[in-house]
């Protein structure tokens, strides 16, 4: 896709359309049950702003007056759709209020919601899905 994104030959919204809905719905299948890293945020981003950089092919050299990166804010505002976060977390919330209507004898409510028997280890907890949506909130 890297070629396909970076021609000159398909207009730029031709490119947002794919990048919307084939990169992204791949990228971002089943993230409503994901509980990330800061690692494996960092990575989306990356990943979200190498894409937009072959779509647009903006100059490197130009610095606003605050020292803000004026490359990535002229991308966001020729890119139209959402950033990857607000879709995580839009689609998080959903799920969210799907389980919290689920019965909690269903498997998938039991899973997110449910408290295991063992107990932690003594390290530094990870978070939790249930900890990722009280963030989201």
């Amino acid at each position: 896709m890297q070629n396909l994104l970076s021609s000159t030959l398909l207009p730029k919204n031709l490119n947002i359309k794919i990048y919307g809905n084939i990169i992204v719905l791949v990228v971002l299948y089943r993230c409503e049950t994901w509980s990330l890293t800061l690692r494996e945020e960092r990575r989306l981003r990356v990943f979200e702003n190498r894409v937009l950089r072959r779509m647009f092919e903006p100059k490197r050299h130009k610095v606003t007056w605050n020292g803000e990166n004026y490359v990535m804010r002229s991308l966001y505002d020729l890119y139209s759709l959402p950033n990857i976060f607000r879709v995580i977390r839009s689609r998080r919330m959903r799920w969210a209020g799907h389980v919290a209507r689920m019965m909690e004898s269903r498997g998938v409510c039991r899973v997110l919601v449910g408290k295991p028997e063992e107990k932690r280890q003594l390290e530094r907890p990870r978070h939790r899905w249930e900890d990722n949506i009280k963030i989201d909130l």
